[in-house]
């Protein structure tokens, strides 16, 4: 039988990558078809760098090919792996090597940002970033336990003479938590001035190394921790969690407000709706919003925000997370997918930050009497 390369091509438009839109000839991931006789080569690029998606791919072409052009042809595919072009480098003096620095944020407690940090986190990695998450949550460490290393101690490590920590690593994710420090029974009762002091040692006395993303995790509400953040280091840009309700709205709105003071002026790289609704299992295209409809969309619409993307309320999301096993790990899922899709918008954002403003320099804080705070 003498195969046709149209016959192959229309075959083709059956395949889709996970977590894409478009079938591989429609978005262009298959850029070369040779046909020899019995063989057909096919030459794509796909986005995703892991040896999981990779083999279905090569499976789902093998499998059409087969079932929809010659049964006992010769199919061999080769894929070439393109992760998505790395953010601009923004220059910072303070902390080498670490590219670009997000702060994840919330007005409100009990909006999911610490999730929403790890899920990101992990998808940033499987589209083959350098990630360094740092839980500024003083109060309410909970970076260690979604990671699955709550156990685990940093160890000391020497780096050009000096000793520094190592931050404890999962998943590809390096990570520094007060959490590794303190006693899991015990309350932490510090003041303003401790709690920026161990801060400043997470970011100062540690070896990070290369990094193109540290996400700060940063507590609930507008205080202390985040102007000691603030003064501590460059951030490049922040994104807001909230919840659609209105409870949640006017605090995040607050959030927004205080990154973008003029003296703070830290870009708003947007928003995202997290427990934005519910679908039950025996209604698959029934949502439930039970906590209101479109408020965090209709807020950055109001203060002219981006709105970055929307997670629905999933019990597989609070299982990962006490399981320690973040949910965007389980490839071809719809939270994975909802992931990703608002982390490639993040990445867009911040694309355009670092094209269009100069680097976030360190703030400082003006008082009473103008005296600045250090």
């Amino acid at each position: 039988m003498k195969i046709q390369k149209e016959a192959v091509l229309k075959a083709l438009e059956n395949v889709i990558v996970s977590g894409e839109k478009h079938n591989i000839i429609e978005d262009g991931s298959v850029y070369n078809i040779n046909i020899f006789g019995d063989e057909v080569i096919v030459d794509i690029k796909i986005p995703n760098p892991s040896l999981q998606a990779k083999k279905k791919v090569e499976v789902d072409i093998l499998k059409t090919i087969h079932d929809l052009v010659f049964e006992k042809a010769k199919v061999k595919v080769n894929l070439t792996v393109e992760v998505p072009d790395k953010p601009k480098i923004v220059t910072d003096k303070t902390i080498p090597g670490i590219k670009n620095i997000i702060a994840i944020a919330s007005g409100k407690g009990g909006v999911g940002k610490s999730t929403v940090t790890a899920n990101i986190a992990v998808t940033l990695t499987k589209m083959g970033f350098k990630v360094g998450v740092l839980d500024a949550d003083i109060y309410g460490p909970s970076i260690p336990i979604m990671f699955d290393v709550a156990t685990e101690r940093p160890l000391s490590v020497t780096v050009d003479g000096k000793a520094k920590m190592k931050p404890v690593e999962n998943y590809d994710t390096k990570i520094l938590s007060i959490g590794f420090f303190t006693n899991p029974d015990e309350a932490v009762i510090w003041r303003g001035p401790m709690a920026s002091n161990a801060l400043k040692q997470m970011v100062f006395d540690a070896h990070w190394g290369e990094l193109d993303f540290m996400l700060v995790d940063l507590p609930p509400g507008t205080g202390d921790i985040h102007l000691s953040i603030m003064q501590t280091m460059p951030i490049t840009g922040a994104v807001i969690v909230s919840t659609p309700q209105n409870i949640a709205l006017a605090d995040a709105k607050r959030g927004v407000a205080m990154f973008q003071q003029e003296n703070i002026n830290v870009p708003v790289l947007g928003m995202i709706e997290n427990m934005a609704y519910f679908v039950p299992t025996e209604c698959n295209n029934q949502k439930y919003y039970i906590f209101g409809k479109d408020g965090a969309k209709q807020l950055a619409e109001d203060i002219k925000v981006p709105m970055l993307g929307e997670i629905p309320i999933e019990q597989s999301i609070r299982e990962a997370g006490d399981v320690g096993r973040p949910a965007a790990m389980q490839n071809e899922s719809t939270i994975a997918n909802a992931f990703e899709t608002l982390t490639k918008n993040m990445i867009t954002e911040l694309v355009k930050r670092n094209e269009a403003l100069p680097p976030t320099e360190i703030i400082k804080i003006t008082t009473m009497a103008g005296c600045s705070t250090k």
